[in-house]
């Protein structure tokens, strides 16, 4: 979810497509937010682990 936000990013800063800026944002942030959860133990939609 990160890399994909990351890859959103990159594209609409490049190509100046706003809302490829704005997906990619939002998908940085919920992966983060995956990210933290998953590292501090608690469980996120009934999974501990998303590997």
């Amino acid at each position: 979810m990160i890399a994909v936000g990351v890859v959103l990013l990159l594209l609409g800063f490049i190509l100046g497509v706003p809302i490829l800026w704005t997906l990619g944002l939002i998908a940085l942030v919920v992966g983060l937010v995956l990210l933290l959860l998953g590292s501090t133990g608690r469980a996120v939609g009934g999974r501990r682990h998303y590997y």
